[in-house]
């Protein structure tokens, strides 16, 4: 019978629970990946380059690595980094061929004594077709291996900064869309109510005064330029500026109801996702209406997500024209819903866009649903 000391039974544990060398080589270079991915993500800069140059080089495992734009270097690690001087011309035959390069020993000319670097490989950095920088991998001596290898890493590395312009490309799109969605603030709105606070400059100064402010405080908020998220509390606090102004025109013709958890208020939403939602309500709770027209807000605290609702009691629509609207036909969609659905759907998914239940002659509720926290959404 064979008897394990403790020792012996700790390392035959590592080796069966860690792997093989291959497994833990495996484990080495996604950890290396991970480590670079992130600085990557963010575009080829200077700062992100010097950030991800030196995770690279690990992965590859040479003497020296640079990581350049189309024209010059923008991190070099390791030693000899006096060949940096070198990477414009071997960038520009690198462009001028479009494909990996194996760069030879004369064209790297060096009197420096103990200097590894003799040869290299340049690879181009490909994002949508177009070459938008390098990897170039130093080393004592070619081999096929690095060769490949460099390549390897290059479709990588042009992976992740394709991903960083996809995420540029968003961002762009969601401050388009915003941007979009103040254009859609009615010209009308803007002229009413600055004809109703006119109208009580004589009558109300301090009523006049106070509204003019209100118009001041919302105009400010809907125009800002920084944050793609807000708060609940201040997207409501701009709403029921709105409303202020929108009832300073109609009296009584227009009646409000806001039910709101406390609970919800901290929760960050998209810029302008509940606003052009309350517009719409509040059109269609007046049009065609004689008497009263009916608009209710609801915030409630449903476990992990917020549930917002806005209804009237008005005229209803037609479901098949919401549905256009919300596949984004502009002739159907002048408040921007199917604006505002396709940005809850960027941000939370699909599962968070608008719900819409309505009929001619109905009324309408939309429905909105935002979870309390997401990854990348904070006001």
């Amino acid at each position: 019978m064979r008897v394990w000391s403790d020792d012996a039974m700790a390392r035959v544990w590592r080796r069966t629970h860690l792997g093989s060398e291959a497994d833990r080589a495996t484990f080495r270079t996604l950890h290396q990946a991970s480590l670079a991915s992130p600085a990557l993500r963010e575009g080829l800069t200077a700062s992100s380059a010097e950030r991800a140059v030196r995770h690279l080089r690990a992965l590859l495992g040479t003497p020296a690595l640079a990581l350049t734009d189309t024209a010059d270097c923008l991190a070099w690690d390791g030693g000899s980094s006096h060949h940096a001087a070198q990477l414009p011309g071997l960038i520009a035959t690198t462009l001028e061929r479009g494909r990996t390069r194996h760069v030879e020993r004369g064209d790297l000319p060096c009197t420096t004594s103990g200097c590894e670097v003799r040869t290299a490989v340049v690879s181009p950095l490909v994002v949508e077709e177009r070459i938008v920088g390098t990897l170039a991998a130093f080393s004592p001596y070619p081999t096929a291996g690095l060769a490949r290898a460099t390549d390897e890493v290059a479709t990588w590395v042009s992976g992740q900064l394709a991903l960083a312009e996809l995420e540029l490309s968003r961002t762009r799109l969601a401050e388009a869309e915003v941007r979009a969605l103040r254009a859609q603030i009615s010209p009308h709105f803007v002229y009413n109510s600055l004809g109703a606070i006119a109208s009580f400059v004589r009558t109300d100064p301090d009523r006049a005064r106070d509204l003019l402010l209100e118009f001041a405080d919302f105009t400010r908020y809907s125009f800002r330029r920084h944050g793609d998220f807000t708060t609940l509390a201040e997207e409501l606090r701009s709403i029921e500026r709105y409303l202020l102004l929108e009832q300073a025109r109609f009296g009584e013709r227009l009646q409000v109801r806001l039910s709101i958890a406390p609970e919800v208020l901290p929760v960050a939403v998209p810029f302008l996702c509940i606003q052009p939602l309350v517009e719409n309500a509040v059109r269609h709770g007046l049009a065609g209406v004689s008497g009263a027209g009916h608009v209710t807000i609801t915030a409630l605290d449903r476990d992990h997500e917020c549930l917002i609702e806005v209804e009237d009691d008005g005229v209803g629509e037609d479901p098949e024209k919401v549905r256009r609207a919300l596949a984004g036909d502009a002739e159907l969609d002048s408040v921007g819903l199917g604006n505002v659905d396709a940005r809850l759907r960027a941000t939370y998914g699909d599962d968070y866009g608008l719900v819409v239940e309505t009929a001619p002659g109905a009324g309408t509720k939309v429905v909105v649903r935002v979870p309390k926290f997401a990854a990348g959404v904070s006001a």
